[in-house]
């Protein structure tokens, strides 16, 4: 089943590495959402803060999975943090993927593992801390977990476990 799937992570960071994922996501066949080339991006920034909220949640109608590509500071971005706040209020199914062990296309460097046990936001009732690892519905690594084949797989699992 095709499914639209808002991919979260830290652009300045991490392009190259996103990249990898999604190229690897379309070559086989997969509907995909939320990559914007980077003038696109930086034309919504410069709008502010807002503005980029407002894109963010145009982006995430009609997904059902948001899978959040976790470098060495995805978890700490505000708009990351963001964008997974809106997925859990719309009900999507949230995995992270480390991302870390791809080697950058510019550099050829990988980067040091992201935290997950990192606070995402808070509960609207209590204020009490999200933390991404109570949160997500599995944590994967792209490159010792064969992303390249099972990233459907991991995303499906997490979609059915919210009935998506």
């Amino acid at each position: 089943m095709a499914r639209r799937v808002f991919f979260s992570f830290h652009y300045e960071n991490d392009i190259n590495r996103a990249m990898v994922v999604r190229n690897s996501w379309v070559v086989q066949g997969t509907k995909e959402a939320n990559f914007i080339d980077k003038a696109a991006f930086e034309a919504v920034k410069r709008q502010g803060d807002q503005a980029v909220h407002n894109w963010i949640d145009k982006q995430l109608d009609g997904t059902s999975v948001t899978v959040v590509l976790i470098g060495s500071e995805t978890l700490t971005r505000p708009f990351v943090q963001y964008e997974i706040c809106q997925s859990l209020n719309r009900g999507n199914a949230i995995i992270g993927v480390y991302i870390n062990g791809i080697k950058d296309m510019t550099t050829g460097y990988i980067t040091l593992q992201g935290n997950v046990h990192t606070v995402v936001g808070s509960y609207n009732n209590t204020g009490s801390p999200v933390y991404f690892d109570a949160i997500a519905d599995g944590i994967y690594d792209y490159t010792s977990g064969n992303g390249y084949q099972n990233l459907g797989n991991w995303i499906e699992s997490a979609a059915r476990k919210h009935n998506k």
